[in-house]
């Protein structure tokens, strides 16, 4: 499982960290959940179901765990009140198409007037054409535009490539 999640992980500048989920990841993420909780019982497990399920891409889209990772928590604490919106400001673009922004944080909101939350939920909707273009290996551009964390993704390897052209029906 290691290796198939090192395909699916992008680093976005040196403090933020795209994790694309898939069926295979969040298979995994839910057994080791029920195996460590000893979740049992048909309404318990439909429970981990309903909150698993929306996290794996249905096709026409990318679903994203968006982490920004400060070890420190002063650091953290200070960082995250200047990161305020960084989760709608994340964007892929494939070729010159115009970028796709995520849809961020469905299940409920993860920021606050004074802070964002260090753990976002992203989903990016592709067009018809994107995924055309992507398939015909066109480049792959991830970037952030927030004001206070300016970053791009270096050119993702064909491994990742591969990887992620496998969500799209």
């Amino acid at each position: 499982m290691m290796e198939h999640k090192k395909t699916r992980r992008v680093a976005l500048g040196p403090n933020a960290m795209l994790h694309f989920e898939d069926y295979m990841v969040m298979r995994y993420q839910l057994l080791e959940l029920i195996r460590v909780e000893k979740i049992t019982g048909e309404d318990n497990l439909n429970q981990e179901l309903d909150a698993y399920n929306p996290l794996i891409p249905d096709g026409s889209n990318l679903k994203v765990t968006f982490m920004l990772e400060y070890p420190d928590a002063e650091e953290r604490a200070q960082r995250l009140s200047q990161l305020i919106g960084i989760e709608e400001l994340i964007s892929i673009q494939i070729d010159d198409i115009d970028p796709a922004y995520p849809i961020a944080n469905e299940d409920l909101p993860r920021s606050t007037a004074k802070k964002t939350s260090a753990v976002h939920f992203l989903r990016f909707e592709f067009s018809d054409e994107m995924i055309a273009a992507a398939r015909g290996g066109a480049s792959w551009n991830i970037r952030c535009e927030h004001l206070n964390y300016q970053h791009s993704a270096p050119e993702l390897p064909e491994q990742i490539r591969r990887s992620l052209l496998r969500d799209f029906a």
